[in-house]
């Protein structure tokens, strides 16, 4: 009789293999949504949260292995939208970089001209003095 009930309730328990792929792929998720994959890859965001919604319900249902499948593909996609959401930022650091760079060289450019330049320009219509050699003629 306990064998009977033990294997009942065994049969109706939650899958575990389901259960640890829905929390990685909720861990994931939060990591996306950090990362700030909303803005960045709102699509595969929305997929991933889709899918885990769906590997949720299905473990529900105790469907262990749809809802192993669709916990893995929504890891995936949030991990997708974490990846271009870091992506992104890395790229506009590098173009922020780039532009401060840029704005560098023209001031060192402008401070070596500024440096080169005559202390004393002269008078508009006139001519510098010729320069003089040490010998007489």
């Amino acid at each position: 009789m306990f064998g009977t009930l033990f294997i009942g309730c065994a049969a109706y328990a939650a899958n575990p293999v389901a259960d640890e792929k829905i929390a990685v792929a909720k861990a994931s998720l939060a990591r996306a949504e950090q990362s700030g994959a909303p803005q960045s890859a709102p699509v595969e965001l929305a997929s991933a949260r889709d899918k885990l919604a769906r590997a949720e319900a299905a473990n529900q249902d105790r469907d262990g292995k749809t809802a192993t499948a669709l916990a893995e593909q929504a890891n995936i996609d949030a991990q997708v939208a974490e990846a271009t959401a870091v992506q992104q930022r890395s790229h506009a650091a590098a173009v922020e970089f780039d532009a401060s760079m840029q704005a560098l060289r023209a001031e060192s450019m402008r401070a070596t001209s500024a440096v080169s330049a005559p202390a004393v320009a002269p008078a508009p219509g006139t001519l510098p003095a010729p320069a003089t050699s040490g010998a007489s003629q």
